[in-house]
């Protein structure tokens, strides 16, 4: 298994989408193998989901993110743990041991109110299934 986290300086960026860097650890019989640190050369956003899947990450942790970048990371079928700061070497300690904390419903609000809901909104937080009633 190949972990990736958004990394800065030791820590998880917060910002998937503006990362410079991405810290991969190989990972066997629950183990940390090998880790390295590796540059987005200037990508973002979509494009570091195919950098991801290029690299042939499984799993991803970082701080915000958004709903695109989610859905690139979906399609690639990259599992997601959004929602986490600190040492980036202890979160993916405590991932491979179960014990991480994370956020399932982590969005990326570096954007405003810019986020539109269209659709589905029922199961979007909108409540009761009504937007803008």
């Amino acid at each position: 298994m190949r972990i990736a986290v958004t990394y800065e300086a030791g820590e998880i960026f917060q910002h998937f989408g503006h990362t410079e860097s991405f810290k991969l650890y190989d990972v066997e019989d629950g183990k940390i193998v090998e880790s390295k640190v590796v540059g987005t050369n200037g990508s973002g956003h979509g494009a570091l989901a195919v950098l991801l899947s290029e690299s042939n990450v499984d799993v991803l942790i970082c701080g915000g993110i958004g709903g695109g970048a989610q859905m690139a990371l979906a399609e690639a079928g990259i599992k997601l743990y959004g929602g986490v700061s600190g040492d980036a070497d202890k979160a993916v300690e405590a991932f491979l041991k179960e014990e991480l904390e994370y956020n399932p419903d982590v969005k990326c609000n570096h954007h405003g109110e810019g986020h539109e809901h269209h659709g589905n909104c029922g199961s979007g937080g909108c409540g009761g299934g009504h937007c803008g009633h």
